[in-house]
């Protein structure tokens, strides 16, 4: 079947964002089901799917996957982002999903745009606009309902869930907006493949590959292949390859289909109990996402993997 290029670019980005947001979910299984590590699936996630990118990235043979290593400013700046902002958001999202839930770590990652729009209106010195300030005011509500339930004196997560979960904000924040010199000079797989194998090397000092453990069966040798197979590599294709197709405001907005999808299936198959106050801090804050698209400030599009 043959779709036109607009649907073809909707249905990438709608099953790009599910399989993200499903990942999440799988991983939760993995840490609170089977005794993962966080630590191990982010090193052999950050491994193998480096690897691949890069080998698929020399394979296209459109540009010399070395290259970026002739200059020292490129070196700089991917290093940095390599650690602070792949690794950095790989291991936050893992450790919010293992001491708290997908669906929470996911929805808390999604503050990212938040600390973008703040951050844009102190650097430019500029007042945010009434659109921002809507969107910030949603965002504040969402997280309090979801992390209180709407009771102001009790906590309904974790408090590690708590910390990780804002921290995957900031490394989210970090990760969108310093490496986007390197984007437009070098393209989103070359530099996506080398920060994923920089930081898997980083972090193997702190944590070997093969310094495992938990419980293998037929069921998460699975779960590790699609946090791997389909919660990265596949997923990171068909975000990009949807660029093509349509606009990054519309991408950035189909992309909200992630916490969706993570707190779906977190209540179905992993019994996470979500109450409604929690649902609607959801919206808010996915509303808050589809604002700040809107918005006249609003960065390059962003890249959840």
């Amino acid at each position: 079947m043959k779709f036109q290029p607009r649907v073809k670019g909707i249905m990438l980005v709608i099953i790009g964002s599910m399989l993200w947001g499903v990942s999440g979910t799988v991983a939760q299984y993995l840490f609170q089901k089977k005794g993962f590590s966080p630590e191990w699936l982010v090193v052999i996630r950050l491994l193998v799917s480096g690897i691949t990118l890069l080998l698929y990235a020399f394979a296209k043979g459109n540009q010399d996957i070395w290259k970026v290593w002739k200059f020292k400013h490129s070196r700089l700046n991917l290093i940095f982002f390599s650690v602070i902002g792949m690794l950095g958001v790989q291991y936050t999202y893992f450790a919010a999903i293992k001491y708290g839930n997908a669906a929470t770590a996911t929805i808390l990652q999604y503050l990212s745009p938040v600390i973008i729009t703040c951050y844009l209106a102190i650097r430019t010195k500029k007042v945010p606009s009434l659109q921002e300030i809507v969107a910030i005011g949603l965002a504040m509500v969402g997280t309090f309902f979801i992390i209180t339930k709407g009771n102001i004196h009790s906590i309904s997560i974790s408090k590690l869930a708590l910390f990780w979960g804002i921290s995957s904000a900031f490394a989210a924040a970090y990760y969108t907006l310093q490496p986007r010199t390197l984007l437009a000079k070098w393209g989103s797989t070359l530099v996506v493949g080398w920060g994923m194998l920089i930081g898997g090397l980083a972090f193997s000092f702190i944590h070997q590959p093969w310094n495992f453990t938990g419980e293998w069966s037929i069921n998460s040798i699975f779960a590790v292949i699609f946090v791997v197979l389909f919660g990265t590599l596949i997923a990171f294709h068909c975000y990009l390859e949807s660029l093509k197709y349509i606009q990054p405001t519309e991408t950035s907005i189909l992309s909200s289909v992630e916490p969706l999808s993570a707190a779906f299936l977190s209540v179905l198959w992993l019994h996470v109990p979500l109450g409604m106050l929690q649902w609607l801090g959801t919206v808010c804050i996915i509303v808050t996402v589809i604002i700040l698209s809107f918005a006249k400030n609003k960065t390059k599009d962003n890249l959840y993997l």
